[in-house]
This record gives structure tokens, sequence and C-alpha cells, in this order.
């Protein structure tokens, strides 16, 4: 079963989905844009079938409790702050980490500066930040795969844009790779007053982060062939930046929304990696 909770943390109330008994393996998951934590139904009931007690937040900007206005207050360092807040709230000491696209952004954060209290890490579809930086400078097919980020930037254009003639452009976003049902929730979502900006403030502010270091702790990066966003230059080269146990697998004709299009293909590789670091 899965059960809609709410955790206060200074910043304010996040929304979360959890699954799982108390005291089981802890573990969290964090969602892409323009999602939210119900993109994790299918791991949340497998993994909180299997021992887990896994928790999936609403991020910052989705949680109508934690919506500030001002771009700055979505800067990276507040986003790896809510994700400690969450598993002080819920007195995690150490727990696993998994991330879908920007999700995993900050997720790769959190693995880098904090590695005593991440047992391990799973990313999603984004490679390790500094892999795609490279890869952007170097790659002009990365280059191109990247150039909507500029888009969703501008205030109010991108709001204007994404939400006209019902959302087509959103709707876009998702390359009908997910169920209809699923997509108009998301839609809805965002579509009430204040989401979408409070979603678009994380690219807004993306230039207030700084670099972010290698990660140490026992690390999966599932990529998927098809993904529209992160090609496989960064793809490939993300091991550089991974000085713990690392594994890379590539999904063959799966595109960026991996949690939901292949979620059977996803989540027997997170429980792989899970077993083998118990630690």
């Amino acid at each position: 079963m899965i059960e809609e909770l709410e955790i206060r943390t200074g910043a304010g109330t996040f929304d979360v989905l959890a699954a799982g008994a108390p005291g089981g393996r802890e573990v969290l998951l964090l969602h892409e844009f323009p999602q939210g934590a119900r993109e994790w139904e299918f791991q949340l009931r497998v993994l909180g079938g299997g021992g887990c007690r896994v928790v999936a937040p609403d991020q910052r900007g989705y949680s109508p409790g934690v919506r500030p206005e001002r771009a700055a207050d979505y800067r990276l360092e507040e986003l790896v702050g809510d994700v400690v807040a969450i598993a002080d709230a819920l007195g995690w000491e150490r727990f696993d980490l998994i991330g879908h696209g920007c999700g995993a952004r900050v997720g790769w954060a959190v693995a880098a500066e904090l590695p005593e209290r991440v047992r391990t890490f799973s990313a999603v579809s984004h490679p390790h930040p500094s892999a795609l930086q490279q890869a952007i400078a170097e790659d002009e097919d990365q280059a191109l795969r990247s150039h909507h980020v500029i888009a969703l930037r501008q205030p109010r254009t991108a709001e204007r844009a994404l939400l006209a003639d019902d959302a087509a452009a959103l709707r876009r976003i998702f390359e009908w790779k997910i169920p209809e049902e699923r997509v108009e929730d998301y839609v809805g979502r965002l579509s009430r007053p204040g989401a979408l900006t409070a979603a678009l403030n994380w690219y807004r502010a993306m230039d207030l982060a700084g670099p972010t270091g290698p990660v140490c702790v026992p690390t999966l990066y599932v990529w998927g062939t098809e993904d529209a966003t992160f090609g496989s230059t960064a793809a490939l080269a993300t091991g550089k930046y991974v000085s713990g146990p690392y594994r890379f697998e590539m999904l063959e004709d799966v595109s960026h929304w991996v949690p939901e299009e292949a979620p059977e293909a996803l989540t027997r590789l997170l429980i792989q990696h899970l077993l083998a670091h118990r630690g």
C-alpha cells in the first residue's frame, strides 16, 4: 500500500508518497521535471514490498507547502538541504538515494557532498554534472540536446508557451512514452497557480550552482539509448567522476522517461544494486 504523508521541515511541509514497513531499509526517491513523486509508484510498491521503507517527496516547488517565489530559492544548495532535512525528519542517519533527471542532478550533489549519509546512489537518465558540462562544451550533439534549457529559463515566456493550447507543449515533453492518465495528472498539478513557475525555477537557478565533485559511494547509472536530453557522450563519461564502485547500465530503445516507460527493467537493476551494497 502507498501512503500519502506530509513531512515538516524548516523550509516547509513536503507532500510525500511512502511504502513499506517502518524500520525497513531506508530509500529516498527524487523525481524529474515536470513530474512528481507519482512517477515512482511502481518502484514504491516493489521496493516497499521487498523490505524497504521508501519515501518519494514532491520536491521544492512541487509541494505547495514548500513553494518560495524567488528563483534564487531553488539553487542547488537549497535542494540538497531539502534532501537532508527530509532524511533528518524521518530519523534516517543513512539512506539509499535514487534520482531521475533533475532529481538525479540533486542526488549527484548529495552523494558527492555527504557520502557519510548516502549508503548507495542510483542516477536515472542524468549523467554526472561535470560529464554533462564537458559534453556540452565539446560535443555538438549534446549542445543541441541541452538547448531547450534556454527556453525553460525565460521568465513568464516559458510558462505561457508550455500552458498554451491546453498545455500542448507541456504534454509533448513526455514524448507519448508514459500513460496518458499520468500525463494528465502532471499537467493538472502544474497548471495550478504558481506551480509551473516554481518547477521552472529549478532551471532559472542553475547558474548559481558550483561544480559537483566526484562521488565515492557505490553508484548505479541507468541511461536509455533513446534519451532525447542526454546523449551517449556524457553518459559514457560519467564513470570518470565516480571513485567508488560503479555500474553503468544502458536500456536499449528506452527514452528519457525510464521509471515509467521501463519500470520492471529499472526496478530490477535498482534491487540488484541495493543487494550488492548492504553496508
